[in-house]
């Protein structure tokens, strides 16, 4: 199905042209004066120019044109200009019956559908996931399932940071906790063990105490550093030992971070990282210097990025240090020689800490500069705030360290569990298990309803409150629905959404007809918040229709079977919409 704007702009497109007046005008857009109209065409004052001619002669022209036709209960002209537009009651229910008929509710498949890498995670191994990884995981979750929704095929990739001075600096600190271990023994001839030397919880204490001892100030830390750092390199280039360590780090931190993330409901189609782009590098590196656009300039090798229409100066991208370390940056572009290799993708998008920016900058203008990707290539950065406590800063444990993710989570299905038991009318056990689908509502519409660029305090008596622009509000309505449908035991095959007949109904059956739009918009702009407003709306609008009307006692069949359907509808495109921002909806709560 086409979205309403659409169609209702393809009725008046013909008339434009009757007129003698170019069909691009005929632009429909939802009126932002709700109490006049429902839809406005602004047309007539942008023609007027090229026309020369008032814009409200032309808008009455085009009204008096379309005045009979039966898509319009009501068209007007009103100056200066505007044509304002109502709605015929039984062509929009038509409407509606033809979403709940289509697949998707009537989103329309692409015409041709892209090949998308969405980068997002970005976890490192070896650590925890902590609230400082929440944004990325959550934001790139939804981006990616927005795309495949759409029916473009899009493939999320984790994008680990598992290749750095950490994997050296665990080295080390494995050496001088247990130097017995045959990865420390130069005459070592076997098979490496195929059990790892640590624990998941063992490791996650090596890395800060070898990461401390690295920054002490003293001859011992400056020896230790300098020792990672020669571990990183002899890893890097291949030495059998600790490749065989490396590989242990990976299984046992690869285990505990899918359990994070399946926690959180994100989902990754590739488990990639910073070592699956080193093979790529000295290509690159080569063909950079080839063609030309790679110099040493103070040692190091570096390619300008400059352009003339920047309004500020960018600096020149590092592709390799002084001392021969590939840095962030080349691993970014092997990893885009990686991808056009293996997906040839259309467009790329990066969801990272908006503090990145130039950095992408650079692998961006690098990536076309040499011929790496097309010049037209869409790569988008989707860069996000940070998300701080009540002091503004960024959120911590009372201890003042920061959160791991687990712990954040269990702190906000216990607030939900809390809040549910309040007002019980499930079991403990039940609560228990609705609490952990009303908290991750809670966390991740908490944090989807901001713009992604936005800071935003984490305010976890409000993200779990059942009032509100919250995701516990908008699983609360979408319950009360299934309830409403329950009660009344399911709906005949026939049953058909009718004209509304109240104010409440007409102003429900509109913004329903608003997700088409909705959806397509907010993958267009990368922007989740836009599917948080709408649910949000319609939400607000079913609540409304829900204290006017009584549905289920409601004598005339017909009538109540009409309105079942349309909060059924209501119910389905809450869920497609809530789905899309990787969240789940109780039968109770």
């Amino acid at each position: 199905m086409k979205k309403i704007l659409d169609l209702i702009a393809g009725e008046l497109k013909p008339v434009f042209a009757e007129c003698g007046y170019d069909q691009s005008y005929a632009k429909v857009n939802l009126s932002n004066r709700p109490d006049l109209c429902e839809y406005q065409c602004n047309g007539a004052m942008a023609a007027a120019k090229k026309y020369k001619k008032k814009p409200i002669d032309i808008a009455n022209e085009v009204v008096e044109k379309a005045s009979a036709n039966p898509v319009f209960s009501e068209i007007t002209a009103v100056m200066p200009g505007f044509i304002n537009i109502r709605l015929n009651g039984e062509w929009l229910a038509g409407y509606l019956n033809g979403m709940c008929s289509q697949d998707k509710l009537g989103i329309e498949e692409p015409e041709k559908p892209e090949t998308i890498i969405v980068d997002y995670g970005g976890a490192n191994v070896a650590k925890p996931l902590h609230v400082g990884h929440l944004r990325a995981a959550i934001i790139g979750e939804s981006v990616k399932r927005m795309g495949k929704f759409l029916g473009h095929h899009v493939i999320g990739d984790v994008h680990l940071g598992d290749w750095g001075l950490q994997m050296g600096l665990i080295i080390e600190e494995l050496r001088d906790r247990r130097p017995d271990l045959p990865y420390f023994d130069p005459d070592f001839k076997g098979e490496y063990p195929q059990e790892p030397p640590f624990t998941i919880s063992e490791l996650e204490e090596i890395y800060p105490a070898a990461s401390a001892k690295s920054k002490e100030d003293t001859e011992a830390g400056h020896a230790f550093k300098e020792r990672a750092q020669t571990a990183t390199f002899q890893l890097q280039n291949g030495y059998p030992p600790y490749r065989a360590i490396w590989k242990h780090i990976m299984n046992v931190s690869l285990a505990d971070l899918k359990k994070n993330y399946d926690s959180l409901d994100v989902h990754f189609d590739l488990w990639k990282g910073e070592s699956d782009a080193q093979p790529y590098i000295p290509g690159l590196i080569n063909d950079l210097i080839a063609k030309g656009l790679a110099y040493e300039s103070q040692g190091a090798l570096v390619v300008d990025i400059a352009e003339e229409t920047d309004a500020k100066e960018l600096p020149p991208c590092i592709i390799r240090k002084s001392d021969g370390a590939a840095l962030y940056a080349t691993s970014d572009l092997a990893t885009i020689v990686e991808r056009e290799q293996d997906f040839h993708p259309d467009h790329y998008i990066y969801v990272v800490d908006k503090r990145q920016e130039l950095h992408f900058t650079q692998v961006f203008r690098v990536a076309k500069k040499a011929g790496i990707v097309a010049p037209e290539r869409k790569m988008d950065f989707l860069g996000f705030g940070t998300m701080n406590g009540r002091d503004g800063k960024p959120y911590k444990t009372r201890e003042g360290g920061v959160m791991r993710l687990e712990k954040l989570i269990a702190e906000v299905n216990d607030a939900a569990y809390q809040k549910i038991m309040e007002n019980r009318t499930v079991s403990e056990e039940e609560a228990k298990e609705t609490a952990k689908i009303v908290g991750l509502s809670a966390l991740k519409y908490g944090d989807l309803s901001n713009q992604a660029a936005k800071d935003y305090v984490f305010d976890i008596d409000r993200f779990t409150s059942f009032e509100g622009n919250t995701g516990p509000y908008i699983l609360y309505t979408i319950v009360r629905i299934k309830s409403i449908l329950s009660k009344n035991g399911g709906l005949s095959e026939n049953a058909k959404i009718l004209p509304a007949v109240t104010e409440a109904e007409r102003a429900l059956q509109l913004e329903i007809t608003k997700y088409n739009e909705a959806v397509n918009a907010a993958f267009d702009e990368l922007a989740p918040h836009k599917i948080c407003q709408y649910v949000y709306d319609l939400s607000n609008a079913c609540n409304r229709f829900y204290h006017d009307t009584k549905i289920i006692t409601e004598e005339n069949e017909q009538q109540k079977e009409s309105w079942l359907a349309l909060v059924r509808l209501a119910k389905d495109v809450l869920e497609t919409c809530i789905n899309l921002l990787g969240i789940q909806a109780p039968d109770r709560m």
